[in-house]
């Protein structure tokens, strides 16, 4: 074993039989995985969080590779704008429960997986009950709330994780195991102590992902369960890979354990903890938001106001509401826009679903456009609630 190999996660199962055999014999024949490697992979229970874009790959070749007992956590239900990179889903499963349809797509690749079902949202409440069922836990959400719970919980545990993210063309991934042996052990906090501010790093919804970039970062998530399991190679403890498509450049960050990093004792509010819209955001919001119905009463009476989309143009180019005009978030953040918009009429901001255009109205508020109001629930509620002719995204 090299010094930066881990001993094996999980104890061997006791046989394979004779069709696990035949359905694994790829894996057998390779030195390195051999019999006992395989008995391993049976006898590990594994936790994917979020059957989405990295759930998916992640869930089907655990599945294949003939992980005994795999774990979903996802409340979530199959939409159509999931299809072009949550391949664990069909065109029938739309308005499906993930955690279901990818259940289904797994007993089809290998019926000899266990399944167990988390339909319920990932919380400090239940988090310990449901990680401590399992040896490994991946985590593929995209939110920064969760990933410090996920992050959290397994520290408190003592379980080791696979992280993944991924944003349009570029993902990252890294092993976190606070309790690693050898004195390697570090946690998702030495990495990223702190949330970025709200509003500053988009989330897939708002910035958009390259659906096979999903595949890319998925599989290493799934390598990397394999040899914590199995005890083989290098894991990614302690490194960051980084992963660029458009360049096609892999880079290697080291992570070092921060001695500054606060010990984690208990688990916490994580939403208030990452501020999911900053204070000015929330603040402003309240008593200043409208509802598409609202919206469609100002058009209706022929009121004269301003219509503002804070999207960005291609954005805009996908959908809009008549008679908006575009001034993208970022204009109004930095001043630039204030001058363009009008002071002799009532403003109304719309973003795609109501976080950017708060933030917006912050900004205007403070600018001393007072009676400033936005659309709860964007461009995608007044799609849903409105006008259903026009497409979402």
């Amino acid at each position: 074993m090299s010094d930066t190999a881990l001993p094996p996660l999980v104890e061997p199962a006791a046989e394979l039989t004779k069709e696990e055999v035949a359905r694994y014999s790829r894996h057998l024949i390779i030195p390195d995985v051999g019999v006992v490697g395989q008995k391993r992979l049976k006898n590990a229970k594994v936790l994917v969080i979020g059957a989405g874009g990295l759930g998916s790959p992640a869930l089907l070749y655990l599945a294949a590779a003939g992980v005994g007992t795999l774990g979903i956590i996802d409340f979530d239900v199959v939409d159509e704008s999931n299809l072009q990179r949550q391949v664990i889903h069909g065109q029938s499963d739309v308005g499906k429960l993930k955690a279901a349809s990818a259940q289904e797509s797994i007993a089809e690749i290998n019926p000899l997986v266990k399944v167990h079902l988390h339909t319920e949202r990932l919380e400090s409440a239940n988090a310990l009950e449901i990680f401590r069922q399992y040896d490994l836990i991946l985590d593929g959400t995209d939110n920064f709330a969760t990933r410090y719970l996920v992050n959290d919980a397994a520290v408190l545990l003592g379980k080791p994780y696979v992280w993944g993210s991924i944003f349009r063309f570029e993902g990252q991934v890294s092993v976190f195991w606070e309790d690693a042996p050898n004195g390697k052990g570090l946690n998702y906090r030495d990495l990223y102590p702190e949330p970025p501010p709200p509003g500053m790093v988009p989330s897939c919804a708002e910035g958009g992902v390259l659906g096979v970039l999903c595949a890319s970062i998925g599989s290493i998530m799934v390598t990397e369960a394999i040899k914590l399991i199995t005890g083989i190679g290098e894991p990614l403890l302690g490194r960051l890979i980084s992963y660029d498509a458009l360049e096609m450049k892999y880079r290697e960050v080291k992570i070092r354990k921060d001695p500054e990093t606060p010990k984690i004792t208990e688990l916490i509010d994580y939403e208030a903890f990452c501020g999911v819209v900053s204070e000015e955001a929330a603040s402003a919001a309240s008593g200043s938001t409208i509802t598409p119905a609202e919206l469609k009463a100002k058009f209706d009476s022929g009121e004269d106001f301003a219509l503002i989309d804070v999207r960005e143009p291609h954005e805009y180019e996908i959908v809009n509401i008549k008679g908006a005009t575009l001034i993208p978030k970022d204009r109004i953040l930095s001043g630039e826009a204030l001058a363009e918009l009008p002071q002799d009429k009532p403003i109304v901001l719309h973003c795609k679903s109501g976080a950017r255009s708060a933030e917006a109205l912050a900004a205007l508020h403070a600018a001393g456009f007072k009676d400033a109001t936005h659309l709860g629930g964007g461009v995608l509620a007044w799609a849903r609630q409105i006008d259903p002719s026009l497409p979402t995204y």
